[in-house]
């Protein structure tokens, strides 16, 4: 331990003692490293381009270019970037065509809005209604805004005003200033208000009419198991709800309606329809039902309202609906038929 030829040797694991001559500092100066040096890209010439010179001449230094991707590594960067959407993928396919029941309602509403704006019988009722002359016509725009006093000033006649006075009713609402004298033109119409605006006394009320008028210059009369009016509802309880409106405006205007809907037998409802009757009021499944029975006859059908139309395509009633309006237009292609009147009501349809 003491020879000084084995001072310069590194410490081992059998040294445990500070006073080892094996930890003592090597009398020899340390070794300077040699400096950590990068090559510049102007001191190697092979990084330079002959054509990259300066103004001066002298060479300028151009960056190191990336060298060359892996054959799978850019394969699988040029996947990465690639957008390209197959044909079979769902974003490209067609969207699927709306439903039937929302074209029929489509159809209906422009033939409305076409019917409205265009000159035609309903104009003179619309003046009268405001109490203005057939040839000053109001402006097209108070049309649909305009609110009258009174019934009377719609174009009701008698037996109907009775009904109204007796129910303390004086004054129509907005949907029935539009309404009744768009019914009583003998178009068909689509009416759209909030529940509660008074959109059944809306068309009941020229309906009772054109039934008494159709009395009085056709001579029809009510007859067993053909009626001339026929109102589909989607639930029962809005078909006791129409039932009892219709009933109270009956007293005056003599007119039987019946009620058939569903949860009920058929036996009480087939007697009913085996009596005069003038209106019937019910659910598509049960009509059809009494149809199917011959308990109904489509002869003399002449006007048919969708109460709550939307509501009946919603809940699947637009196939039930179909098979009642097939015999209707088959009836109205035929010539010399008269063709029947629909009215379309809705609380919720936009325009």
């Amino acid at each position: 331990r003491s020879n000084p030829l084995r001072l310069s040797r590194r410490p081992t694991a059998d040294c445990f003692t500070s006073h080892c001559a094996c930890a003592a500092p090597s009398p020899y100066p340390p070794r300077p490293s040699p400096p950590l040096t990068l090559p510049l890209l102007s001191q190697n010439p092979s990084n330079l381009n002959p054509r990259h010179r300066n103004g001066d001449g002298r060479r300028r230094a151009v960056p190191p270019t990336l060298p060359p991707l892996p054959p799978l590594r850019l394969r699988v960067l040029r996947a990465a970037l690639s957008t390209a959407v197959p044909p079979s993928s769902p974003a490209l396919a067609a969207p699927a065509p709306p439903p039937r029941h929302e074209l029929l309602l489509e159809r209906l509403r422009l033939r409305h809005l076409k019917d409205s704006s265009s000159p035609g019988p309903p104009k003179p009722l619309r003046e009268r209604a405001r109490g203005g002359e057939r040839g000053s016509p109001p402006p097209q725009h108070q049309q649909r805004s305009v609110e009258v006093e009174s019934f009377e000033e719609l174009g009701l006649e008698e037996e109907v005003l009775a009904a109204m006075r007796e129910a303390g009713i004086t004054k129509p609402t907005e949907i029935q200033c539009v309404g009744v004298p768009a019914v009583l033109s003998g178009t068909s119409v689509v009416l759209g208000s909030h529940t509660g605006s008074g959109k059944t006394l809306a068309y009941l009320l020229p309906l009772v009419q054109l039934l008494r008028h159709d009395e009085a210059t056709l001579g029809m009369s009510m007859k067993p198991r053909r009626p001339r009016a026929v109102v589909l509802c989607p639930t029962r309880e809005l078909t006791e709800q129409v039932f009892r409106v219709a009933k109270s405006i009956s007293h005056h205007a003599r007119f039987r309606s019946i009620m058939v809907s569903g949860g009920t037998r058929l036996k009480p409802q087939e007697d009913s329809l085996n009596m005069p009757v003038d209106m019937v009021v019910g659910t598509p499944g049960r009509i059809l039902d009494h149809i199917k029975e011959g308990n109904i006859v489509y002869g003399d059908i002449k006007y048919l309202v969708l109460d709550e139309a939307d509501t009946m395509f919603d809940q699947g009633f637009g196939e039930d609906i179909r098979k009642f309006l097939a015999p209707l237009k088959n009836r109205a292609s035929k010539p010399g038929d008269q063709g029947f009147q629909t009215i379309l009501v809705s609380a919720t349809m936009t325009k």
